[in-house]
């Protein structure tokens, strides 16, 4: 079985995009074959007429694959809304099946995968369907993306306790600096509580614009 990892994030923006999208390439630079997907990303653009999931394109140029999108990103929306609550305003459908059928070929293909989530874990794919239940149907080791800041211990122990109730395995924390200011006590304690806490490790601490992910690779699965 191929190796690879589920990025889920603790809240919307949190920077999972920019987290998963650093360490394929920082996996692609040491020589590994990496696959991305992204199963369903809302708040698309349109140009000419055609949705664009950025996320999508961006994990596919860090990664350097040259899968189609309609594998990398089989639902896009437009609403930047819960994928369940986007397809409902679009009077469309998100079908698990087509979701399991493209990650089952990107698997054959790549070494290790990269799938990120929308959201948090928690966030609905359909009505009765959440991430979480899918990141268990994709079998694969979780890591938690997680703001540096006030707030962080709470929403990153709650994430920690949902995974743990299915018993996933947790590959770590990486805390995303996505704003540019010094790091305060909440910023500069956080860290340490959630692993004191929880038990599980923080990866790596990445900077504001950092493209350091090399260090963080190393302790994946």
């Amino acid at each position: 079985m191929n190796r690879g990892i589920f990025v889920t994030g603790t809240d919307t923006g949190v920077g999972k995009t920019y987290v998963a999208a650093g360490l394929a390439a920082a996996l692609r630079s040491q020589g590994v074959n990496v696959g991305v997907m992204k199963p369903a990303e809302t708040g698309c653009r349109t140009r000419s007429g055609v949705l664009i999931p950025a996320d999508a394109v961006r994990l596919a140029k860090a990664a350097g694959a040259r899968d189609s999108l309609q594998l990398i990103n089989p639902y896009r929306f437009r609403k930047p809304l819960a994928p369940s609550v986007a397809a409902e305003l679009e009077g469309r459908k998100i079908r698990i099946d087509r979701i399991m059928n493209a990650y089952r070929t990107l698997i054959r293909r790549h070494e290790f995968m990269i799938v990120e989530g929308a959201g948090g874990i928690m966030v609905p794919l359909s009505r009765n369907y959440l991430y979480l239940d899918m990141a268990e149907a994709f079998g694969l080791p979780v890591v938690v993306v997680a703001r540096p800041g006030l707030g962080t211990i709470n929403h990153s122990l709650l994430t920690i306790s949902a995974l743990r109730e299915r018993d996933f395995k947790i590959a770590g924390l990486v805390i995303n600096y996505n704003y540019n200011r010094r790091p305060g006590l909440a910023e500069k304690t956080s860290p340490r509580v959630i692993e004191e806490i929880s038990g599980i490790p923080v990866l790596g601490i990445v900077r504001y614009q950092s493209s350091q992910f090399g260090s963080i690779v190393k302790h994946l699965p």
